[in-house]
């Protein structure tokens, strides 16, 4: 699960939607979009792009971000 509950939910909050209508536009339940906000579980690469789509934002805007690769070389 790479989903990022808080991303979903303020990118819901910010277009407006609630979890019903978000739900509707995307194609999946309340409950599992619930479930996922609350970081109780994870959507599908389908559903993951339709969600993305429904918000009008990249996939990759709904997952954690990742860690910064560290750049410093340690000595030998």
């Amino acid at each position: 699960m790479n989903e990022d509950p808080r991303a979903f939910r303020r990118r819901r909050i910010e277009a407006g939607l609630s979890q019903t209508d978000l739900a509707e536009k995307a194609g999946v339940s309340k409950s599992h979009l619930s479930d996922v906000e609350n970081g109780r579980a994870g959507f599908s690469p389908k559903n993951l792009k339709a969600i993305a789509e429904a918000l009008g934002c990249e996939i990759r805007d709904l997952l954690h971000p990742e860690p910064a690769a560290s750049t410093s070389m340690s000595a030998a």
